[in-house]
């Protein structure tokens, strides 16, 4: 599914955590959004999933206004993962999947545990409690409860952070070829440029609440004469003056 957001601002009293924004993710792509902390990344993130509502503007969710429509029925077809959200940590692993595959009305739930704890390698800690994981361990997991659903519009925050190298791109891999195989929208956050040139068609760059750049990471990088992504969003993010 398609996401737009037109003119998009939240204000907090006198503050502008988002202010006029405008951006397209388009379907079975995969679209970043960077930018230092503080940007508006999680606020833009909590109104795409209908968990913060707009001071003005619109989130379109194939076609479908989210704060004009039944939460449950958009909520239902997307699902989000971060390492900073964690799971109830006195359940086993497979009894979270099982709790948020109930959740989300998931067909024949035990074969989908089956098929993604295999995917995603969780077999060996699939009846410990998620509390006794290791951080690496707790991400996967993340990631699969994640993907229960099938979801058609995937929010992901940071998938590999705590993973160690070779993890981490088994990681990305698994992302980039389940999106290709189950035409998945995705929204990615992520401090990794290595992983956002990577997985991203497009990037948006944040800054003060605003969108201050946005295009695929060579477009960005040729832009602003930089060898690689990481060192384009250093010089976007302590120009003081940089602007789309």
């Amino acid at each position: 599914m398609e996401i737009k957001v037109n003119n998009i601002t939240k204000k907090f009293k006198n503050f502008f955590a988002v202010e006029n924004i405008n951006f397209i993710a388009e379907e079975n792509k995969t679209l970043g959004i960077l930018g230092p902390n503080g940007c508006g990344k999680t606020t833009t993130i909590g109104m795409m999933l209908g968990l913060v509502t707009p001071s003005s503007g619109t989130i379109l969710i194939g076609q479908k206004d989210v704060n004009k429509t039944d939460r449950n029925e958009i909520l239902k077809r997307m699902n989000f993962a971060s390492p900073y959200v964690e799971l109830p940590k006195k359940l086993t692993v497979r009894e979270n999947l099982e709790v948020y595959g109930r959740l989300y009305g998931v067909e024949n739930l035990d074969d989908r545990i089956k098929e993604i704890s295999k995917d995603l390698n969780l077999n060996d800690f699939l009846n410990k409690k998620t509390g006794e994981l290791s951080s690496g361990q707790k991400n996967r997991v993340s990631l699969a409860k994640s993907l229960i659903n099938r979801p058609e519009i995937l929010f992901l925050d940071e998938p590999t952070a705590s993973l160690d190298p070779d993890v981490g791109d088994f990681v990305r891999n698994y992302i980039k070829n389940y999106k290709i195989k189950n035409k998945v929208t995705i929204i990615l956050a992520s401090h990794n440029m290595r992983e956002v040139e990577k997985l991203c068609d497009r990037v948006i760059m944040m800054k003060e609440g605003k969108i201050v750049d946005s295009g695929t990471c060579k477009e960005l990088i040729l832009k602003h004469g930089r060898d690689n992504l990481e060192d384009t969003f250093l010089k976007i993010a302590r120009s003081k003056n940089e602007m789309a």
